[in-house]
C-alpha cells in the first residue's frame, strides 16, 4: 500500500471515533439544553399574563367610570363649536354614536381615557396606569404568543442535530481533502526518491530527481543527487583508471618489444656506417643518419610509453598552488615571448594536498598545450580557486578549440608523430591527477578555445 493511502487511513482512524463521540456528546447536551425551553409553559405564561392584563384593564375602566360618575374627576370638555380641532379619537367617538367609550392614549397606552357624550359636546375623563404602558404590554403579549406558536411548529432537536451533522460532515470532508493533498505532496517525492534509488541500484548513476522543496524530503533528494553524482564521478574515474592499467600493460609490452628491435637496428646501422665504401660514403652517411634519427625518435616514444606504464611516486604535502602556478607561468613565459599570459588568482595562499612534482608536471603539460594551441599572438589564461574543499586550476587558451570527436578521446593514450609531442601528455596528467585524489577534465573555454580544469584535494583543517 502506498504511503499516501496509509496516511489517509491513519487520518480516518484518528478522526472517525473522536468525531462520533463528539457528535453523541453534542446531541446529548443539546437535548438537555432544549429541555429547558418548554413551549407549553411559554404558552401558558403568555395566557396568564394576558388575563392579568385584561383584569387590570377592566379594573382600571371600572374605577375610571366610577370616578367620573361621582364627579371626583374633572373632565376635559370638547365643545361642538370647535369640533374641527378635536383629537382624532374624540372625533371617531362622536361619529360612532356610542354613549361612552374607553380609549388608550397614543402611542404607549400609559393613560386611559373615558369619553362621554353630553349633548353635542364630549367630555373626556383620564387617569394613568401608574407607570404601566398597556400598548407595550399588548405588543409583548402578541410577540410571546407568536413565538410560542413558532416554537411549537418547529422540531428544534431535529433541526439542531441535522445542522450539527451537516457542519461536522463538511468540516470532516474538507479536512480529508487537505489530508489527501498533503499526503500526496509528502508521498510523491518519497516515491520519486524510491524510484531513483531503484535506478541507482541498477547502475544508472546518471539518475537525478528534481527537488522543488526545502524540507527534510527536499534535503534527502538533494543528498541523493549529490550521492548519485559522486558515484557517477567515481565510476568514471575507476573506469578510466582500469583503462589506464590496461594501457600501461600494453605500453610495457610495446616498449619491451620495440626496445628489443631498435637496439640491434641501431647497432647494425652504425656498423654499416663504419664499414661504408668510399664511393658511396655521402649517400650511406645520409641514409644512416636518417635511420638513426628515426630510431632515436622511436626510442623517445619507447621512453614515453615506459613513463606512462610506470607508477609515479606520490609524496603528498601542503602546496601553495598560487605560487606553483605563478612559477610555471613565469618559466614558460620566457619560452613563448610571443604569447600573452594572464592570471586570475584568489587573494592569499591557496593550499592543496598533493605531490609537488606531479602537480608541476600536469601544469607544465597544460600550459604547453595551451601555448601550442594559441599560437603566436595568442592568449593563455590561468584561473585558481577553491570549490567544495578542493583546489581548482583552470587553463584557457585562445586557440581554435576542440571538436566533438577530439573531446571524446582527449584522455586516451595515442601515438603522436609531432616533433614535440608523444600523444601521452593528457593521459599521464589525468592519471596523476586521479592518483592524487583529484581529476582533470575539459571545460568550456572563456577565450574561445580549449580549457582544462585540474582538481586537487585542499588541505583539511
Amino acid at each position: 500500500m502506498r504511503l499516501r493511502w496509509k496516511l489517509v487511513l491513519v487520518f480516518l482512524a484518528a478522526t472517525l471515533l473522536p468525531l462520533g463521540a463528539i457528535l453523541w456528546v453534542s446531541s446529548a447536551l443539546m437535548a438537555r439544553s432544549l429541555a429547558f425551553v418548554d413551549t407549553d409553559d411559554l404558552t401558558r405564561l403568555s395566557a396568564s399574563l394576558e388575563r392579568v392584563a385584561r383584569e387590570y384593564y377592566r379594573q382600571a375602566r371600572d374605577d375610571l367610570r366610577a370616578d367620573a360618575a361621582s364627579s371626583h374627576l374633572q373632565p376635559e370638555r370638547f365643545a361642538a363649536a370647535a369640533r374641527s380641532t378635536w383629537p382624532p379619537a374624540v372625533q371617531q367617538f362622536a361619529d360612532s354614536g356610542d354613549a361612552d367609550r374607553f380609549v388608550l392614549s397614543e402611542p404607549d397606552g400609559d393613560r386611559l381615557h373615558y369619553l362621554v357624550r353630553r349633548g353635542g359636546d364630549v367630555w373626556r375623563f383620564s387617569r394613568t396606569f401608574d407607570g404601566v404602558r398597556m400598548g407595550d404590554v399588548t405588543r409583548q403579549l402578541q410577540r410571546a404568543r407568536a413565538r410560542a406558536g413558532d416554537l411549537q411548529k418547529r422540531d428544534l432537536p431535529r433541526g439542531f442535530t441535522v445542522t450539527l451533522l451537516v457542519a461536522s460532515a463538511v468540516i470532516w470532508f474538507l479536512s480529508l481533502a487537505v489530508v489527501v493533498y498533503m499526503s500526496t505532496r509528502i508521498s510523491a517525492p518519497i516515491e520519486r526518491l524510491t524510484a531513483g534509488l531503484s535506478e541507482l541500484a541498477l547502475g544508472r548513476f546518471e539518475t537525478r530527481i528534481a527537488a522543488d522543496r526545502n524540507d527534510e524530503v527536499g534535503r534527502a533528494i538533494h543528498a541523493f543527487n549529490e550521492t548519485a553524482a559522486r558515484l557517477q564521478q567515481n565510476r568514471n574515474r575507476l573506469v578510466y583508471l582500469t583503462q589506464v592499467a590496461s594501457w600501461q600493460m600494453l605500453a610495457r609490452k610495446m616498449a619491451h618489444e620495440l626496445k628489443n628491435s631498435l637496439t640491434p637496428i641501431r647497432l647494425t646501422v652504425e656498423e654499416i656506417l663504419a664499414r661504408q665504401p668510399e664511393p658511396d660514403a655521402a649517400f650511406l652517411q645520409q641514409a644512416a643518419r636518417i635511420v638513426v634519427d628515426e630510431v632515436e625518435s622511436l626510442e623517445r616514444r619507447v621512453r614515453a610509453f615506459s613513463e606512462f606504464a610506470a607508477e609515479p611516486a606520490n609524496h603528498p604535502a601542503a602546496l601553495d598552488v598560487n605560487l606553483l602556478v605563478n612559477e610555471r607561468v613565469q618559466l614558460l613565459r620566457a619560452a613563448h615571448p610571443d604569447l600573452t599570459y594572464q592570471m586570475e588568482t584568489v587573494a592569499g595562499p591557496l593550499f592543496a594536498w598533493a605531490d609537488a612534482d606531479q602537480v608541476k608536471g600536469i601544469l607544465t603539460n597544460l600550459l604547453e598545450n595551451a601555448a601550442e594551441a594559441a599560437g603566436a599572438g595568442g592568449v593563455v589564461l590561468t584561473v585558481t580557486g577553491a570549490h567544495e574543499g578542493n583546489v581548482v586550476v583552470d587553463v584557457h587558451d585562445s586557440g581554435p578549440g576542440l571538436t566533438a570527436e577530439a573531446r571524446s578521446m582527449l584522455f586516451e593514450p595515442t601515438i603522436s608523430f609531432k616533433k614535440q609531442g608523444m600523444g601521452l601528455g593528457l593521459a599521464i596528467s589525468r592519471k596523476n591527477a586521479l592518483v592524487a585524489g583529484g581529476d582533470l577534465t575539459a571545460i568550456d573555454g572563456r577565450l574561445g578555445g580549449a580549457a582544462f580544469r585540474l582538481i586537487v584535494p585542499g588541505v583539511r583543517s
